[in-house]
């Protein structure tokens, strides 16, 4: 009490002294406030076991009674039995009771002792007001008891405390609130990654079958309620007649990763407009990425298909593409393989050319298709080719397909992008 500074009311305490050479027992009832800078202690011997019950009664239901006379001045004047109804009287004057009564909240006792006079039933008013810096809320019932005369000469009060109820609710309010406000951020990111993953799918346009190509594409993320990752991949024919062909995985999750692909991916599409070969882009794009003051890196293999269908092609740390001929399939051998995009500022990317043959499949994709906990990637890459290889026959849509549907690979811990591209 005394480093609370709440006051200590209905302590039953039990009392042993010595009486006349016996030892007597009793059970004290204690009741503690500070005052100023010292503490006033009261106390009073319990009476029965009942009222050690109603103590107890009053502690687990948060709730007290008591009663009240009426002086023939009209003060409310708390204790216990009354004297007889017909010294009691005179009116009683609701702002006197008051005045004494609740000095701190008059108008919430107002309310009940003025329905208990007027003889509602029941009595019942809540009241709320400050206590050591808490708001505490109370509920009253009263009722009043008369004389002979029919005139009040007391008043009986049953209080509940509705604190600890008030405060729950407030606290589960509080978290429906919070809970609201995440289910609705979850919405709105949804729906932007949504139209992102709209964004990020090629158009399999005419133009890229007029030009003798099939084009088949998918893309996983990791999360089965994430609509779209950091994987990127982009297919379309250009104005200069060169068949623009990309994939890349920008780093870390959730929307930054997503701001962060559909930056690089746009930007691409912008350098490719320029004429500049597959290394130039990369170049730009690895300045780009090093300029993110978020210190992030990316990977990403860019390249172009010209009219004789040889691919040219710069790799910036990400898995080389697979390459279908005659039943087996193997990752394409670069002429140099640079770093991540975002990892060495300055660095000049190279371009390598292979020529592509009517019938060859090209299989671009994400490490998620080849990255497992605890293994190395390259068995990864050799399970994909393997897969790739068994589905020689079938359509670039079908490849893709079943590649997905395997659960060796399919069964990624990271977002996925598969791009399939047949000669024919």
């Amino acid at each position: 009490m005394v480093g609370t500074g709440k006051p200590l009311s209905g302590q039953v305490v039990d009392y042993t002294e010595q009486r006349l050479g016996r030892i007597h027992r009793t059970p004290l009832l204690y009741t503690a406030a500070r005052c100023g800078e010292q503490l006033l202690v009261t106390w009073r011997p319990l009476q029965s076991t009942a009222e050690m019950m109603t103590i107890d009664a009053q502690f687990i239901a948060s709730m007290g009674w008591g009663t009240g006379t009426c002086s023939p001045e009209g003060d409310l004047v708390g204790g216990a039995q009354p004297d007889p109804p017909r010294r009691r009287a005179h009116a009683v004057v609701p702002g006197a009771v008051v005045r004494r009564a609740a000095a701190g909240r008059p108008d919430g006792v107002l309310r009940v002792l003025t329905s208990v006079l007027a003889g509602e039933e029941p009595a019942w008013t809540r009241i709320r007001f400050v206590v050591l810096g808490e708001v505490r809320t109370l509920d009253l019932l009263g009722r009043p008891a008369t004389g002979t005369d029919g005139r009040a000469w007391a008043l009986n009060l049953v209080a509940r405390d509705l604190t600890p109820q008030i405060r729950s609710r407030r606290r589960l309010a509080e978290t429906e609130r919070e809970t609201d406000l995440l289910r609705r951020q979850t919405e709105a990111e949804r729906r932007i990654a949504d139209t992102l993953r709209e964004a990020i799918l090629p158009t399999h346009s005419e133009a890229l079958a007029a030009v003798g190509l099939t084009v088949a594409a998918s893309y996983r993320p990791a999360e089965p309620d994430a609509a779209v990752g950091g994987d990127w991949y982009k297919c379309r024919l250009l104005p200069d007649g060169r068949v623009l062909v990309a994939i890349g995985d920008a780093s870390g999750h959730g929307l930054e990763a997503v701001a962060r692909m559909a930056q690089q991916r746009h930007a691409l599409a912008g350098l490719a407009q320029t004429g500049a070969s597959a290394g130039e882009i990369t170049t730009w794009l690895n300045e780009l990425v090093c300029s993110d003051p978020t210190g992030q890196t990316a990977t990403v293999v860019v390249g172009h298909l010209d009219d004789e269908k040889v691919l040219h092609w710069a790799d910036a740390g990400h898995p080389a593409p697979l390459l279908l001929r005659d039943g087996r399939a193997e990752p394409l051998e670069a002429k140099q393989r640079g770093p991540l995009l975002g990892a060495l500022p300055g660095y000049a990317y190279e371009t390598s050319s292979t020529p592509l043959r009517p019938g060859d499949l090209l299989v671009l994709y994400t490490d998620g298709m080849v990255e497992h906990r605890g293994e190395d990637v390259t068995v990864g890459i050799a399970r994909l080719a393997d897969a790739v290889a068994a589905s020689s026959l079938l359509e670039p849509r079908e490849v893709i397909d079943a590649l997905l549907a395997d659960p060796g690979i399919a069964g990624h811990e990271d977002d996925a992008c598969v791009l399939g591209i047949r000669v024919d």
